[in-house]
């Protein structure tokens, strides 16, 4: 960690460093300024490319972490939606773009990586930080009661509303920075930044449990119960460790059982999301929609629609099924791996697949806790929003995966989980 802010480089590294750095922390905020610094780091790579700096661009790991721009690009030409399909490609190029400006930056992403999550991660947490004394400063101004924190007036989106951003996609930043907080927490040896680490880490704790996103919820519970203890620890401190996790757990889980406005997110809606259709409601059950959005896929099995059809073609099917919500505000099938089907078919899915399993198993064969968390993130908001059809999905998919994907290869000691018999 150290040179965090003044990497000991040369000029054009650190300015690439800087750039970098700035892309990380601006994605909880205003697209303008992610835009603007990918822009900025783009022209900055192509102004120093050097032959001898070129990592090679034909290989596995680039067709991995471009596959679902090219998939879209193919869907393109049988697309009966053009100009949709056009502006998807036009959204999804970072997805390509961001490997090759690793390809052609000489940058070195492994020795800078941990500085660069450690400056978002308490990014991360400067920006919880301000959302809660948003939320406070709001309460003392209408004179509420302070139990009015946990109400749905201060979670979920309204949580995040002064970002103008959508709680899941930002709980997905915010899980990516717990998860190294708590890395670097296991690490660290020094009492006093063990201190700042956990404050730290229950700080965003707070905020993915305020933001209220399921399925952020259910993928933090995986890697904390599950991959921590395996890639990290060994031994007593292992079962000392899932002792402790379970029991917080518990306690966070009564917690939302005894909220009501957590009950009503975590358990009612869920509830209410997995049950069949009963008729014209007033929110429209996502396991009903899923089914509608599987039997429009199922027309073009093999290479589906194209891109820039899925919300056209499910207007119709919606309103034949009094999803009136859904047809009204044009829903898509809020599935990731739903959207690759209609899209482009059991190929495009199969695709997809492939990415996600290729992520995880380099995560597995490299003990990558940050790495196998983000594709566990991944695949968890899959199952409940596209998105890879946003711009804030798409920066956060192409950016953490690229950076951790050309950074896995950390020496093995690094790694190595603590034995403590």
């Amino acid at each position: 960690m150290k040179n965090l802010l003044k990497p000991d480089d040369t000029l054009n590294n650190r300015i690439s460093y800087y750039l970098l750095m700035l892309l990380l922390l601006s994605l909880p905020f205003n697209m303008f300024y992610s835009h603007l610094l990918l822009i900025g780091l783009a022209l900055h790579t192509i102004i120093q490319i050097r032959k001898i700096t070129i990592k090679p661009l034909l290989t596995t790991v680039n067709f991995a972490l471009a596959a679902v721009f090219l998939v879209t690009l193919i869907s393109t030409i049988y697309s009966t939606n053009k100009p949709q399909a056009f502006t998807e490609v036009g959204r999804q190029v970072t997805i390509l773009l961001i490997p090759l400006i690793f390809c052609f930056n000489p940058l070195d992403i492994i020795k800078y990586r941990n500085n660069l999550l450690l400056i978002f991660s308490v990014g991360c947490t400067v920006t919880i930080a301000y959302l809660f004394l948003q939320a406070l400063i709001t309460i003392r101004y209408y004179h509420l009661p302070l139990k009015a924190l946990v109400s749905p007036a201060f979670t979920n989106h309204n949580f995040s509303e002064p970002l103008e951003i959508h709680a899941t996609f930002f709980s997905m930043q915010i899980a990516i920075a717990l998860v190294y907080l708590l890395y670097i927490f296991i690490k660290e040896n020094s009492p006093k930044f063990k201190v700042f680490y956990l404050l730290c880490s229950c700080l965003l704790a707070a905020g993915i449990i305020q933001l209220s996103s399921k399925s952020i919820f259910a993928g933090i519970v995986i890697i904390l119960t599950v991959f921590i203890p395996w890639f990290m620890l060994r031994g007593r401190i292992r079962l000392k460790y899932v002792t402790i996790v379970t029991s917080l757990l518990i306690v966070v889980i009564a917690g939302i059982f005894t909220t009501r406005a957590f009950r009503e997110r975590y358990v009612t809606e869920l509830r209410k999301d997995l049950s069949k259709s009963a008729g014209a409601q007033l929110t429209d059950p996502r396991l009903a929609r899923w089914s509608v959005a599987m039997s429009v896929g199922a027309q073009s099995p093999v290479i589906g629609h194209g891109a820039g059809t899925e919300v056209g073609l499910l207007k119709d099917p919606f309103f034949d099924h009094q999803f009136y919500r859904s047809y009204l505000t044009g829903l898509n099938s809020h599935n990731q791996f739903i959207s690759f089907f209609i899209k482009s078919g059991i190929t495009g899915l199969l695709i997809y697949l492939f990415v996600l399993a290729f992520g995880i198993r380099v995560a597995i064969a490299k003990r990558d806790l940050l790495l196998m968390a983000f594709m566990i993130v991944v695949t968890s908001v899959s199952l409940s929003e596209n998105f890879l059809d946003v711009d804030k999905g798409i920066f956060f998919y192409s950016v953490f995966f690229s950076l951790l994907i050309f950074s896995a290869s950390i020496r093995p000691a690094e790694n190595q989980a603590k034995n403590i018999v």
